[in-house]
């Protein structure tokens, strides 16, 4: 069952990153970052109510506590590097720097959390690992001479903080309600993500936001409730050297939706690095 929830994961998340990118084109890519985690906080403490798993909130330890902390923390992190690099970069450059985290995460569950590995995981390492660096390419726009590398070092950032998210999380939600877990800690991402907006003075700019904008703020906030929902179910039933490389499968759903709504198409090299990372991921599940 894990293995679906991970899937319908990527599924959402492949969602999240083509509404976010419409929603953040006309707004500044930290205070999207904010309002969409408004929504992702209403639809996950709306699920935990739905399940009643209020009822648990009393009896999380503070280890537990500590550990959902520190993975919102890491969220946050990586959703505005994310957004950030999003806005500079095309979708298909940008998304596969961030999905390398799954390399990363993989290294993570093997040392920190003591997951075996074998000769097939090493192998399916590097096949999504070379596929990611295929998959990288230098804008071939006007767009360079002001942005050059910019999205790439914010894309890397948020790499490295959703592994550590997904590694923080993991132990955190042992012994909790996967979905009180995510509600508890998208407190802590909301948070942090209006912090950076009042440090930087942005929220005088939700005035200016257009209804479309909002729109698609609110549906990328509502498709990463969902993502959340069944990534932590899955990351709490299954291995997260497994589950994670599934979840991160959602460059499937976004590139499609990237080269259908932005007419983003890849060439041949990135194309090879999608189906080695594809490849890599799927024999996971052997």
């Amino acid at each position: 069952m894990w293995i679906l929830f991970a899937f319908a994961a990527a599924f959402f998340a492949g969602l999240m990153s083509i509404f976010a990118k419409i929603g953040i084109k006309d707004v500044d890519s930290n205070l999207a970052t904010a309002i969409r985690t408004v929504f992702v906080l209403l639809f996950a403490w709306l699920m935990v109510f739905v399940v009643e798993a209020h009822v648990y909130i009393r009896s999380i330890d503070p280890q537990s506590l500590l550990f959902l902390v520190l993975s919102g923390l890491a969220t946050g992190a990586s959703w505005l590097c994310y957004f950030r690099a999003l806005k500079l970069g095309d979708i298909n450059k940008v998304v596969p720097i961030d999905k390398s985290s799954t390399v990363l995460t993989m290294l993570f569950a093997i040392l920190f959390l003591g997951e075996g590995f074998t000769l097939l995981t090493l192998a399916a390492m590097a096949l999504i690992g070379g596929g990611t660096y295929w998959m990288i390419e230098r804008r071939e726009t006007a767009a360079n001479a002001t942005d050059g590398y910019g999205w790439l070092i914010y894309a890397a950032l948020a790499a490295v903080f959703a592994s550590l998210t997904a590694i923080l999380g993991r132990i955190g939600i042992e012994g909790v309600d996967s979905t009180l877990g995510v509600a508890v800690r998208t407190i802590v991402v909301l948070i942090m993500a209006w912090l950076v907006v009042f440090l930087q003075g942005k929220q005088r700019e939700i005035r200016h936001i257009d209804r479309r904008s909002w729109a698609f703020i609110c549906l990328s906030g509502l498709a990463t409730g969902l993502s959340w929902l069944f990534f932590y179910r899955a990351l709490q039933l299954g291995p997260v050297s497994v589950v994670v490389p599934i979840d991160k499968l959602s460059i499937l759903v976004t590139i499609g939706f990237g080269a259908l709504v932005f007419g983003e198409r890849l060439k041949k090299k990135p194309l090879l690095g999608l189906i080695a990372i594809v490849i890599g991921t799927l024999s996971l599940l052997i």
